[in-house]
């Protein structure tokens, strides 16, 4: 595991004699564990996982360190269960995000037993850590965060929602960023990634954040086109609907675009076209007409989809179409 959050536990294949070592330990555990040592060394120490864990670890793992915030990823095609005594302490800030199955926090004899089921988020406080277990085939975004200026916001509370709230969509859409520009960023960028993680962490933990903070205006932009990437389809979809599903205001929203150099309507056409092309370059037998792609896509007409296409790609639908079939022979 690298410090950009390349994969260092690998999804074991079928279990063969020379998968595990002999004291009974896959090599993809070794290799886990051996990523997570050259990442987080002595500052974020490994939990004790059950044996069975350990021999059959078909996890996929990732991680990034921005200063003193770590971003792991677990996609576990095999269940993930921690075992032995727990002497240590802690004093940090955990968020857990359940995008598949489920993730329970404390063991079945431990009071508080918590389960994150998929679609839900939980952040608290760890004065000392706890077991967790997870089910086959669960993923889940995990921080760990510094306590100073979290936990007096938490006070206490344990924190549970929804994953598609509006501040967990901004946090969301700010880590995607993290791990794919971390490898370029200047050690200014750091700073600027790491205080945009605490400030919106800070908007979880009060269920609402500063609009008008202009630190969280890059991960506002990202939060709106993952958000309407996902509804490009919708004939509903429009900046004031991306704006009432992050729950800010039309011209906070629009302003954030402004600065990124864009605004929220170019940015909706321009990924209807995209996706309206590369459905163009689909085989005869099942391509859409050009008036079934300017109705699917959200275009007024035919004829105004041709235009907007011809202006964007310098040819129509059609003799576009037309060039993807003659290239393929």
């Amino acid at each position: 595991m690298d410090r950009n959050g390349a994969e260092s536990g690998k999804a074991a294949r079928d279990r063969s004699p020379d998968a595990t070592t002999p004291g009974g330990v896959s090599q993809a555990f070794e290799a886990f564990r051996r990523g997570w040592e050259a990442e987080f060394g002595q500052g974020v120490p490994l939990p004790t996982f059950t044996p069975a864990t350990t021999a059959d670890f078909r996890v996929k793992h990732r991680a990034t360190r921005v200063d003193d915030v770590a971003i792991t990823d677990l996609h576990g095609a095999s269940v993930i269960r921690t075992d032995g005594p727990l002497t240590s302490s802690e004093d940090v800030v955990r968020l857990y995000v359940v995008q598949r199955g489920a993730w329970t926090l404390g063991g079945p004899h431990d009071r508080g037993e918590r389960t994150i089921s998929a679609g839900q988020f939980l952040l608290k406080h760890v004065g000392r850590p706890s077991h967790f277990q997870t089910v086959p085939d669960t993923a889940a975004t995990v921080l760990v965060l510094p306590a100073a200026i979290l936990k007096p916001l938490l006070g206490g509370r344990i924190l549970t929602g929804p994953s598609n709230s509006a501040e967990l969509r901004l946090l969301t859409a700010h880590t995607n960023m993290v791990r794919l520009t971390m490898p370029d960023l200047t050690p200014a960028g750091v700073q600027a990634a790491h205080s945009t993680l605490i400030e919106l962490t800070k908007a979880v933990a009060r269920r609402r954040f500063d609009d008008a903070e202009p630190v969280l205006a890059p991960a506002l932009v990202q939060a709106a086109k993952d958000l309407a990437d996902s509804r490009l389809a919708d004939p509903e979809l429009s900046a004031v609907v991306l704006a009432r599903e992050l729950n800010v205001s039309l011209r906070t929203l629009q302003r954030a675009f402004t600065v990124a150099g864009e605004s929220v309507i170019s940015y909706i056409r321009e990924r209807r076209l995209e996706e309206a092309r590369l459905a163009l370059t689909a085989p005869p037998a099942s391509r859409l007409s050009v008036s079934e792609l300017a109705a699917h896509w959200q275009f007024a007409d035919s004829s105004h989809f041709i235009r907007t296409f011809k202006k964007r790609y310098g040819r129509t639908p059609t003799d576009y179409a037309r060039s993807i079939s003659s290239a393929r022979g």
